[in-house]
C-alpha cells in the first residue's frame, strides 16, 4: 500500500493499525517512495536462553525489579547542590 506523508500524518493511527496486522506501508513524497515501514518481527528465542540462564525465574507477569537496593557511597545528590549553592 502506497500513502503520502500528508495522508500518513492526518491518518497515523490508522496506517500504524495495518501495520501491526502484517501490512506493509510505502510512503510517497510528491508521488516518489522515500520510505517502508514494516511490522516488527518478535522472535521469543532471546526470552528464551535468558529464562534458561540459571538463577533466573519469572512467572509471566510484570517483573517488579530487585529486592535489594544498591548501596550508594558518598554524598547524596542533594548534598552536593547545598554544597555548590555555598
Amino acid at each position: 500500500m502506497k500513502v503520502s506523508v500528508h495522508e500518513l500524518k492526518n491518518h497515523l493511527s490508522k496506517y500504524l493499525h495495518l501495520i501491526k496486522e502484517g501490512e506493509p506501508i510505502i510512503i510517497t513524497s510528491h508521488h516518489a517512495p522515500i520510505a517502508k515501514l514494516l511490522p516488527i518481527e518478535v522472535s521469543n528465542e532471546n526470552l528464551k536462553e535468558l529464562m534458561a540462564a540459571p538463577g533466573i525465574h519469572w512467572n509471566g507477569k510484570k517483573p517488579r525489579g530487585g529486592q535489594l537496593r544498591p548501596a550508594i557511597e558518598g554524598k547524596t545528590v542533594a548534598e552536593y547542590v547545598l554544597e555548590d549553592r555555598r
